[in-house]
């Protein structure tokens, strides 16, 4: 553990305690005494109002009034982390998402916490299997090492990969590798799902100095197109949740009016059928008439 750490661990401890003494602290971090005057010096030069007790039960604390009035994190500053660290961990728990909530719970009075807001995730067994295939690419990013893997693209068409590895990104239901391709020689997004016999080389790289212009272009995101279409009131929330109240407008055939961008592919084809006979597309033409031929071909499997 570093000074800075050692630190900040220091003033979270105090923020608890009223009163830590000095062999306690050279207990924790295993350092000497000296070490431990220093740091609290050095948190009294930065503001933090550190007080010293003397005696046999003295040690160090930090100002009722500072705990009140001007703590680091407030009880509902903490609460509000905890949801959403506890959003993340739905999606999908790793051991320092946990090992960082129970720190983060230690640090509020247990009376206080009471959290209203609950956030709930379909527990799909895909997100156990992508588990390991994610630890792997938080390392490599880390460390900096190159991984290969086996890829299948959406049309399946299996490729071998080397790739610098440079960002994970979580995006409605999936995660995505962003790195450099070495074989495509290019900036690539990899679907996590479609990797497999993922390994980390011994072989590392520095970031390219293009990283920080195109490295977060969102390539994963598809092109949109805005279509119309005539909506029933059952799926008026579901449009309203993500396109917002603005994209829809009143009838007065009953039905409703909604402008709205999908993407210009098969996954905008596949959300739209997932409304069924709730929602029709009538313009712009040329996108109606690529989304009757999706469900004449999906009708054909049941022919």
């Amino acid at each position: 553990m570093n000074k800075v750490e050692r630190l900040i661990a220091i003033i979270m401890i105090l923020l608890k305690k009223e009163l830590v003494s000095t062999s306690e602290f050279t207990q924790l971090f295993n350092v000497s005494k000296r070490t431990i005057l220093r740091d609290m010096e050095t948190l009294s030069l930065s503001n933090i109002p550190i007080y010293s007790v003397n005696g046999v039960n003295g040690g160090y604390g930090i100002m009722k009034e500072y705990k009140v009035d001007k703590r680091l994190l407030s009880n509902s500053d903490l609460e509000n982390i905890l949801t959403a660290l506890g959003g993340l961990e739905q999606i999908l728990l790793t051991e320092e998402v946990e090992q960082t909530i129970k720190k983060i719970e230690a640090m509020v009075s247990p009376l206080s916490l009471q959290r209203s807001i609950q956030l709930s995730f379909y527990d799909w067994q895909g997100r156990s299997e992508i588990l390991e295939t994610l630890k792997t690419c938080q390392e490599s990013i880390v460390m900096k090492r190159i991984v290969s893997f086996n890829y299948t693209d959406k049309n399946g068409a299996p490729t071998n990969r080397m790739v610098e590895p440079y960002e994970l990104h979580f995006s409605e239901s999936s995660w995505y590798l962003k790195g450099f391709c070495l074989h495509r020689q290019g900036y690539r997004t990899f679907k996590l799902s479609r990797i497999e016999q993922i390994a980390m080389g011994e072989r590392t790289f520095q970031p390219r100095d293009d990283w920080s212009e195109q490295g977060h272009e969102a390539s994963y995101l598809p092109q949109l197109v805005a279509v119309t279409a005539w909506i029933s009131p059952s799926i008026k929330d579901q449009v309203i949740e993500r396109y917002g109240r603005k994209s829809i407008e009143e009838h007065s055939s009953g039905l409703l009016k909604a402008t709205i961008d999908v993407p210009q592919n098969d996954t905008g084809f596949q959300f739209l059928a997932g409304f069924g006979t709730q929602l029709k597309i009538v313009a712009p033409k040329a996108y109606v008439e690529d989304f009757r031929r999706y469900l004449v071909q999906m009708m054909e499997n049941y022919s």
